[in-house]
């Protein structure tokens, strides 16, 4: 992977660091104020991304319809550091992980395309996130030999033979003298489970590691200490009001965004109070790219936090992308062109969606199958998606990575969760509740077999419903929880799935990309064979 400017870059930054420590070897007002600039879940959206998280088209980008991308990060984060180191102010840039999965530059470039541009923006540090290993350990430890900053985890406990064997760290120190900050970070226990990270990498309680590395940084002398983590916003909270000496959680993995505009998840930031009563800021900033949060905490005399701000800087046309940046996005961006054509599967016969909206399809039973396979390792019993997220059918023959990519050009990633039976038939009910409009929210299945009636009345058109596999069904249990997959979008209420998103429980919704599941399903399966085998039954 080219490395374009990658030294000046380098030596741009050391210069800025000697700049800071002399300008704040004699500032009291220095001392008492730390920035942390941060995102968080960027899942390798390098290029300026749609409102559905996709590649946005440079007509649309130019027209300002679009938001998002590394150059935009690049200018955001150059000019913010430059204007509070000028004014004398310590400043951190931080990145609370999963910079993996998520567009072709990850499935051609795997890490190096990250890499590549995450030195160039300049990043502090970085927490390990769940994707960061769906390639598996030995694609992680690549990367973090390519990058210029610290990989973070304290509670990985990484084999003496695996490949990230002291490629991980618990924490960090970053700055110098009075602006020495600690950086511990953290990733969420079940990555064993929604990942790949091989037998020879094991994850521990988070707070317990998060706690313990607190006291190794300050038997070390530090006093300002921020949690790097991929574990999500509640366990994020936690942390902030029971693990000690803790200054600010800044975070990633439930892709919150915290901002005072209506309709975001809550204030930038959020103060939790610690264990003895001091002020502890908690931080997030989305998904994909769209936004950086600037965090900035002010210390009194006794070293506790007294102030939290903070602003959520939105990446819209407003600000220009890096021009250096843009290029080299589009430099590697050509490559596509010939993925795009890429073969990646074969059907045997047509593969139909114009259906999908209103009863079974062979395209919804193909999707819905690849996902079911994908996930019954994790005790998944069946599938619900929804007919409308299928926007193409395909020919027989062989089958491109574009033609995938037309099918399912949303983005969406796999979601897994447990409901009760009772709540299951409740989705059910709102499949089918719209099929005279020909809605999107019909359901597509697997995993489980429905008859439904149009001609009863709503809330009550799903008659008998069973669920197994290999041809053992069972009648479905009100009464009995079962783990079930879908999309992001209707685990969290998208098609008027409302009782996914609030009765779900363990809900896990940033899983692979389902065109890589779809992809992956065809390659492993060879000659496909589409099928429509009467798991929808309508009775009139």
């Amino acid at each position: 992977m080219k490395q374009t400017g990658r030294r000046a870059d380098r030596a741009r930054r050391l210069a800025r660091a000697a700049i800071l420590l002399a300008m704040t070897a004699g500032s009291a007002s220095a001392d008492d104020t730390l920035t942390i600039l941060h995102i968080n879940d960027l899942h390798s959206r390098l290029q300026p991304v749609t409102r559905f998280g996709t590649p946005c088209p440079a007509e649309d980008d130019a027209a300002g319809r679009c938001v998002g991308g590394i150059a935009r990060i690049r200018t955001l984060v150059d000019a913010r550091r430059d204007a509070l180191q000028a004014d004398g102010n310590a400043v951190i840039v931080l990145d609370a992980g999963d910079q993996f999965q998520g567009s072709l530059f990850y499935t051609t470039y795997r890490g190096a395309a990250a890499a590549e541009f995450m030195n160039l923006v300049g990043f502090d540090a970085m927490a390990v996130g769940n994707h960061e290993f769906d390639d598996g350990p030995d694609s992680l430890a690549r990367f973090a030999d390519a990058i210029d900053f610290p990989l973070l985890a304290a509670n990985i406990e990484v084999a003496a033979d695996s490949p990230l064997h002291g490629r991980v760290a618990a924490h960090a120190i970053v700055g110098a003298g009075a602006n020495r900050v600690g950086i511990i970070g953290a990733i969420t226990e079940d990555t064993g489970e929604i990942s790949s990270p091989g037998p020879r990498v094991a994850f521990h309680d988070a707070a317990a590691a998060v706690a313990r590395a607190v006291d190794e940084l300050t038997a070390l002398g530090v006093e300002r200490i921020v949690v790097l983590t991929h574990l999500g916003i509640g366990r994020d909270r936690d942390i902030a009001r029971t693990v000690a000496g803790v200054d600010a959680v800044v975070g990633g993995h439930s892709h919150t965004l915290l901002t005072s505009a209506p309709g975001s998840d809550g204030p930038y930031p959020i103060v939790e109070r610690g264990p003895g009563g001091n002020l502890v800021a908690v931080a997030q900033a989305g998904a994909h790219g769209r936004h950086v949060g600037e965090l900035r905490l002010r210390f009194d005399d006794s070293g506790q936090v007294v102030e939290a701000r903070g602003t959520m800087h939105a990446l819209d046309a407003s600000v220009a992308p890096d021009p250096m940046v843009a290029a080299r996005v589009a430099e590697l961006a050509t490559t596509f062109e010939s993925s795009m054509a890429e073969v990646v599967g074969h059907v045997a016969a047509p593969v139909d969606a114009t259906g999908c909206r209103r009863g079974e399809c062979a395209m919804g039973n193909l999707l819905a199958d690849a996902m079911l396979a994908r996930t019954r390792s994790q005790g998944v019993a069946a599938v619900l998606v929804n007919g409308g997220g299928l926007r193409a059918s395909l020919n027989a023959g062989d089958v491109t990575r574009g033609d995938i990519l037309t099918v399912l050009p949303f983005g969406n990633t796999l979601s897994t969760f447990v409901v009760s039976g009772a709540d299951l038939r409740t989705a059910l009910e709102n499949g089918v509740s719209r099929f005279d409009e020909g809605a999107g929210r019909f359901p597509q299945v697997a995993g489980l077999r429905f008859e439904w009636s149009p001609t009863r009345p709503a809330g009550e058109r799903i008659g008998r419903v069973w669920i197994g596999s290999d041809g053992e069904f069972s009648p479905l249990d009100p009464n009995r929880d079962y783990t079930l997959a879908s999309n992001d979008y209707l685990r969290q209420g998208g098609d008027g799935y409302d009782v996914l998103r609030d009765a779900a429980r363990r809900a896990y919704d940033f899983g692979p990309a389902l065109h890589d599941v779809l992809i992956d399903h065809l390659a492993d399966r060879g000659d496909n064979r589409p099928l429509v085998d009467g798991r929808i039954v309508r009775i009139d």
